[in-house]
């Protein structure tokens, strides 16, 4: 697992990747959630009042870094986050900064 210090506009997210063989999982916790890549059901997370957003790629026809997730288009938000503001076509590091 990788971990790495992800700047945004509250202060200091943890980003993380995790290798699953031919795929990573990669995701950015912040303070008040967290922007994942297609493999996390952030509707399940909204079953505990748990802000999350799911991005598609942009720049490959994966995510395989934080850098990857933060370039990436959101496609699915869940009730939690979009209370925040986050919604559906904004960039992985503008749903971010509202974390």
């Amino acid at each position: 697992m990788i971990q790495e210090k992800v700047s945004y506009k509250d202060g200091v997210a943890d980003g993380y990747v995790i290798p699953l063989g031919p795929a990573n999982l990669v995701a950015v916790v912040a303070k008040r959630g967290m922007v994942g890549c297609g493999a996390f059901d952030v509707q399940a997370l909204d079953k505990f009042g748990y802000p999350a957003a799911r991005v598609k790629p942009t720049r490959s026809a994966s995510i395989s870094s934080v850098e990857d997730l933060l370039a990436g288009e959101i496609k699915d938000v869940n009730a939690a986050a979009a209370k925040l503001g986050i919604v559906v076509g904004m960039s992985g590091k503008e749903a971010l900064d509202f974390l």
